[in-house]
């Protein structure tokens, strides 16, 4: 089967807390849902009706039965998911004090399952035939995730890829899984010529590529060899620049409830427009609507949108459609 979303690394098990508002220390009860980025971005596009898989793995103890369960509840190929004996599947707690304070606790200690991914478990067919190839950097974290992640990536080279193929990276930098900002830019600069489209906030970006105006950091992803370099802006929005285009969504507002979703519901939806084949504001403003509408919600892969949800809130917020779309 040919998946039209195939994405890798990192999965665990999300402990948020039910009770909104207090510190960690105080919340009462807790509730279980899958998370970890790219396998929240396999179910946004799965909850939007396309094939989607994820390639990682998990503890082989009850949390890893529960993350296979929540991945075929979404539609999501779970094929590509393994066990790693002796290792725990990863959990990660958060506190919810909205409107902008989302602390993360991430227990990935000594190391997790979903970095053990060796180069050899690769499903490189699988990689090359996927529409819509999705890794983020913290893959590139350790090994022998890192080298996993660089055989997937050399596999589908850009110059290689057909019509509507995208290899997208997630810029995704979390410095407790670096060394240093450096070595993630290493690493970075490694797997940039097999990305035709990247996706970061500023500071991602400064990451990535080094500290500058979102126009001068886009500008120097299309050096590297990307075709879309996608710049979240925060409360400005985001932009998306190739050679010959340049875009801006302006933010849709929400009553924030938790934030930490909305990234992967914005990834899950810009797959869904590309996907489409939606004009590349189209695709911002839809993805940017999908975003703000979970971060209006307490969970992250159980509170996906529909592209029924998303549509109708563009609309309410007086946004274009899509041509083909009405309501």
């Amino acid at each position: 089967m040919t998946h039209e979303l195939l994405t890798i690394g990192r999965i665990s098990v999300d402990i948020y807390p039910n009770d909104v508002g207090v510190d960690l220390e105080d919340v009462t009860s807790f509730g279980k849902y899958l998370g970890g980025s790219p396998s929240n971005v396999a179910v946004a596009a799965a909850v939007y009706g396309h094939k989607t898989a994820v390639v990682t793995r998990t503890g082989e103890d009850p949390f890893g039965n529960y993350l296979h369960q929540q991945l075929r509840k979404f539609g999501v190929d779970d094929s590509f998911v393994t066990g790693v004996k002796g290792l725990p599947t990863p959990v990660t707690f958060c506190a919810i004090k909205p409107p902008d304070d989302f602390p993360l606790y991430f227990y990935r200690t000594p190391t997790a399952p979903d970095l053990q991914i060796e180069a050899e478990e690769i499903p490189l067919a699988a990689v090359r035939d996927a529409t819509i190839f999705w890794s983020t950097v913290t893959g590139l974290s350790q090994e022998p995730s890192r080298g996993a992640h660089i055989a997937a990536h050399e596999a589908r080279p850009t110059q290689e890829l057909h019509e509507g193929q995208h290899t997208i990276l997630d810029l995704d930098y979390r410095p407790m899984f670096w060394a240093s900002e450096a070595e993630a830019r290493e690493q970075v600069e490694r797997i940039l010529p097999h990305v035709t489209i990247a996706i970061g906030n500023d500071k991602e970006c400064s990451v990535a590529v080094g500290e500058g105006t979102p126009d001068e950091q886009a500008d120097r992803l299309l050096a590297a060899g990307v075709r879309i370099a996608v710049v979240k802006l925060g409360p400005e929005g985001v932009m998306a620049k190739t050679v010959t285009e340049r875009v801006v969504s302006a933010p849709v507002p929400v009553e924030t409830v938790n934030g930490l979703g909305a990234g992967d519901s914005f990834g899950g939806a810009f797959c869904h427009g590309l996907l489409a084949g939606w004009p590349l504001q189209q695709i911002l403003d839809f993805a940017n609507a999908a975003g703000a509408i979970v971060a209006s919600r307490l969970s992250c892969a159980d509170a996906m949108p529909t592209a029924t949800e998303v549509l109708a809130l563009l609309k309410e917020r007086g946004r274009a459609l899509p041509e083909e779309v009405s309501l």
